[in-house]
């Protein structure tokens, strides 16, 4: 080959591995972007999707239904409450363009319609966990630093009071009149805003090893380019049947990444989405007969209630065609009795970060569901390498590493903690994501382990490190470490290791009350174990492998 000619390269075909730059490539066919200088918010995007392609835009049909109150909104409605609010927003106060507006509400009818308003502003949203302790909102909003809060009246009172335009309670009559403060046929004021695909769209929430909450920064285009995936590859479930009007039932937070996305992603495509302030499972099952579902995002522990619970068989669940679970693996086991139980649902995986806006990999085609172990094919336009983490050489299919992964949906980093932001992102703008991985020879992607040690309880991620600092806090500890500990329900419980400082007769349950009281229900630790001492390498760390093999092989020896 002459000198100055590009070296061409070849990519395997059925694993995307290209021995050349020891890069997996998408196998998905990519998805056209918008034009990045275009001016473009994620309002705008989702609203041309949703206008281009179906009826429901101007229609009468449900996009929004309240599962508890069966109160509804219909597109039209909803696409006005949106104009409206964002004319009240812009004429009432003076919120702007990238400002932060930290949200501490429960799933409501009102939830998306703020959400889409504000990014139509180009406003950061900021959404948290409602449940989360005064001091863990303190955490956020210093990391964030919002000029404004919108909360409810039952929240309201966790959030600092020297905001700089304070907060909006969102279920006051106030905040009622703003969605309906424009005519019908006014122009879309949101119009007036330019905002670019580079402008910050939202700020949320995830844990790191340090066990520091950290603030991920996500843009306009990293939110774009992955609703333009979904949209453009969506998976469509096999059935003889007519195709049926699409319903969603989210039982996931709405502050979450993943409630967040596929709350996007539905309105993009005109279905019905039916919300749960809090989750109840015979209630979720109600609302599947009574509205009919289709379709709904779930975490392993629920997939899991549903095998194990005979309530289902007292419902009419015929409606429902697939379940796309996420949030942490879903064991082979329990996926085969889920199908043994309902032959006509379908399960897809996927699996997705904080800081990949979501979903990094997933299942699309009808055969790949049937990988129960895989968590899906690499996401389209997407990159991905696994790096051995000893000698940081990039390695190819069926060998285990860390997974880099690098595409138009990778994060900006994190907001306040560029230490964090240079250990996560390289120069390249590979993301190491801390999870031990590896492709296969078809590109199926497979989670082996966590190497950044969080738990995941339920789904969320529960870092280890921050509860350790707390027990550590309390002057009958002398030391501390925290594990995950397997459990079938939430897939894993935050266990401690506690030793006693001399003289102490601290019992399990002041521990777990002591934990309990200063921090978020789902952080809270759930066993305990008194040692002698704790396991630690000549460096000090933790070696938490060996508390692990402990508990699980006798949880009452001593070490």
């Amino acid at each position: 080959m002459a000198d100055g000619t590009k070296r061409s390269v070849w990519i395997d075909p059925r694993s995307g591995f290209c021995p050349q730059t020891k890069t997996f490539h998408s196998l998905r066919p990519p998805v056209p972007l918008p034009p990045p200088s275009q001016p473009l918010s994620l309002t705008h995007f989702v609203f041309s999707l949703l206008t281009s392609t179906t009826d429901v835009a101007n229609s009468t049909t449900d996009v929004l239904i309240d599962s508890v109150t069966d109160d509804r909104v219909s597109y039209s409605r909803f696409l006005h409450q949106v104009h409206s609010l964002a004319f009240s927003l812009k004429s009432l106060t003076p919120l702007s363009k990238r400002h932060v507006a930290f949200i501490l509400c429960p799933a409501s009818l009102h939830v998306p319609v703020l959400y889409v308003a504000l990014l139509s502003l180009g406003v950061t949203i900021s959404p948290a966990n409602p449940l989360s302790s005064s001091s863990e909102i303190h955490h956020q909003v210093r990391l964030s630093r919002p000029a404004i809060a919108f909360a409810t009246s039952s929240t309201a009172q966790k959030l600092p009071g020297d905001l700089p335009l304070g907060t909006i309670i969102v279920d006051s009559p106030e905040f009622l009149s703003m969605l309906d403060r424009v005519d019908r046929d006014n122009d879309d004021v949101n119009s007036r805003v330019e905002v670019s695909q580079s402008d910050p769209a939202a700020i949320l929430y995830s844990s790191g090893t340090t066990g520091r909450v950290k603030g991920v920064l996500l843009t306009h285009r990293n939110l774009i380019a992955l609703i333009a995936g979904f949209y453009n590859l969506r998976r469509v479930p096999d059935t003889t049947e007519p195709e049926q009007h699409h319903v969603s039932l989210f039982a996931l937070p709405l502050f979450h990444v993943f409630g967040f996305f596929m709350l996007v992603r539905a309105i993009s495509m005109g279905e019905t989405l039916v919300l749960m302030e809090r989750f109840d499972f015979q209630a979720m099952l109600r609302a599947v007969e009574k509205y009919r579902v289709t379709y709904m995002p779930v975490s392993p522990p629920l997939v899991v209630a549903l095998v194990k619970s005979e309530l289902a068989q007292k419902y009419d669940m015929s409606s429902l065609r697939l379940l796309g679970s996420g949030g942490a693996p879903l064991r082979k086991e329990v996926a085969e009795k889920f199908n043994a139980k309902f032959p006509n649902v379908e399960i897809v995986q996927g699996y997705g970060l904080t800081e990949t806006g979501g979903g990094a990999s997933r299942m699309i085609e009808a055969d790949e569901s049937t990988r129960y172990n895989s968590v899906g094919r690499l996401a389209e336009n997407m990159e991905a390498k696994i790096v051995d983490p000893v000698t940081g050489e990039a390695l190819p299919p069926d060998h285990k590493g860390e997974l880099w992964l690098r595409g138009p949906t990778v994060m900006q980093g994190y907001v306040g903690d560029d230490k964090a932001t240079a250990e996560t992102l390289d120069s390249e703008g590979w993301l190491k994501t801390g999870d031990l991985c590896y492709f296969d020879s078809e590109g199926f992607l497979y989670i082996v382990d966590r190497l950044k040690e969080l738990i995941k309880y339920k789904g969320y991620q529960v870092p280890p490190a921050e509860l350790e600092h707390l027990l550590l806090s309390n002057p009958d500890i002398a030391d501390a470490a925290v594990i995950p500990y397997p459990d079938e329900e939430a897939g894993q419980i935050p266990m401690a290791y506690v030793v006693r400082n001399p003289g102490s007769q601290i019992s399990e349950a002041q521990v777990i009350d002591f934990v309990a009281q200063q921090v978020a229900p789902y952080k809270k630790i759930r066993r305990v174990s008194f040692i002698n001492t704790i396991p630690k390498s000549p460096a000090g760390k933790i070696l938490r492998r060996e508390l692990v093999n402990h508990a699980l092989s006798s949880h009452s020896a001593k070490l």
